[in-house]
């Protein structure tokens, strides 16, 4: 089945990262991880995509930020996020 690509920005040592990594996992979606550690221009990077500080996990689909679990949840819930991720434009 198609799903459009899922990247998981994170850091180390994080609880609400292992989280989130937990829960994409549960719902079977594939996802890439990208580890923040150390690394404050990606930081920057993200902030700036998103247009405010970032807030780790951070998830972006196709190259669009969608928000941290708690967006992704809620996303999930509604409906959306199954939408977002399987329907072609």
């Amino acid at each position: 089945m198609y799903q459009r690509e899922i990247v998981l920005y994170t850091r180390d040592r994080s609880f609400h990262c292992w989280r989130a990594k937990r829960f994409l996992r549960q719902q079977g979606y594939r996802f890439e991880v990208v580890d923040t550690t150390g690394d404050p221009k990606l930081l920057t990077e993200i902030s700036d995509a998103v247009h405010h500080p970032v807030m780790l996990p951070c998830v972006f689909v196709d190259h669009r930020p969608v928000g941290n679990l708690g967006a992704v949840k809620n996303l999930l819930r509604s409906g959306g996020l199954e939408h977002l991720l399987r329907d072609r434009l």
